[in-house]
């Protein structure tokens, strides 16, 4: 099995563990997201709010179809930037590490491939987060039933037959726009990593080990990955609305012109707040996912590698 799967599976594994331990935060900020109202509500109310309606499984709309999303886009994700990143490294001799134009380079190849691929996973989602919020308050009866959810199957054929299979890839555009966030993440991961691993390496040189090289712990990789994504997650939100958005199927979002008259109107009708509605759940749960996934897709693929070599 080549280095390139092995990565695959254990980016796919790492991201299942990460997005089943966040996804309450997930399916917060995407009703966040979508959200056209003027009045904001505080986290805590949120959740009490979809728990009246919809009980505490309320919370999890989506999941089933979020962990193959994750799956798919991490397994895509990671076979290409390894595949390229080996290519590119194996192209020229001596260094081993990628420099910051190699990085956005292979990183805009791996996250163009994986949103094309992935897409309709992620229009499944959001319908399934958002299926219930616009409908009406439940009886006050607790022996009434909650609001219905639909199942994974079941938005697929309603969003098939209101929309066609055209519609499993609405809010490409900005998806594709938010490509850069993967490569922000993973460029500024790798040159926080060769930069740690450098000045570790010279100290333990300077102390006598000659040829001695540092070797990173999963805290390291867990507080790179942190950071990397806190930064590219604050980048990149407003196009998160948007995308969000699109994919929910809100008619007054399908009129975007363009990605581009997407800020322009929200900006316009709901001010620069509307561009960050529900960025404090979704900064908490990115930063915790991706240092989740960089630390245990490290392990996973350390151990799978082992097996596979035993």
């Amino acid at each position: 099995m080549s280095d390139s799967v092995i990565h695959a599976v254990a980016g796919g594994a790492a991201g299942i563990v990460a997005m089943s331990c966040t996804y309450p935060l997930i399916f917060l900020s995407t009703r966040a997201a979508v959200e056209t109202k003027k009045e904001s509500k505080t986290v805590y109310q949120a959740v009490l709010d979809i728990i009246k309606r919809e009980g505490a499984f309320g919370l999890y709309s989506g999941l089933s179809s979020s962990l193959l999303g994750i799956a798919v886009t991490n397994g895509v994700y990671y076979y290409f930037y390894e595949r390229s990143r080996g290519l590119v490294l194996k192209a020229r001799a001596g260094s081993k590490a990628l420099t910051t134009v190699e990085s956005i380079l292979i990183g805009i190849i791996a996250g163009s491939a994986t949103t094309i691929i992935s897409n309709p996973i992620w229009v499944v989602q959001t319908s399934q987060a958002v299926h219930t919020l616009n409908q009406a308050e439940p009886s006050l009866d607790p022996t009434q039933p909650k609001v219905r959810k639909l199942s994974m199957v079941e938005t697929i054929q309603s969003i098939l037959a209101k929309d066609g299979i055209q519609a499993f890839w609405r809010g490409i555009g900005p998806a594709l726009v938010l490509v850069i966030n993967p490569v922000l993440q993973y460029t500024v991961f790798e040159q926080l990593k060769n930069f740690l691993v450098t000045t570790r390496t010279a100290k333990l040189r300077a102390a006598g080990a000659a040829t001695a090289v540092a070797v990173l712990t999963d805290w390291d990789f867990f507080l790179l990955g942190a950071l990397s994504k806190l930064v590219a997650t604050s980048s990149t939100y407003p196009y998160i609305v948007i995308k969000s958005r699109l994919q929910a199927g809100q008619a007054h979002a399908l009129r975007y012109k363009s990605s581009l008259d997407g800020l322009l109107t929200i900006l316009r009708e709901e001010g620069l707040e509307g561009l960050y509605k529900g960025i404090g759940s979704k900064l908490v749960q990115s930063v915790l996912t991706a240092a989740i996934l960089f630390a245990g897709q490290r392990r996973i693929y350390e151990i799978t590698k082992k097996a596979i070599s035993g």
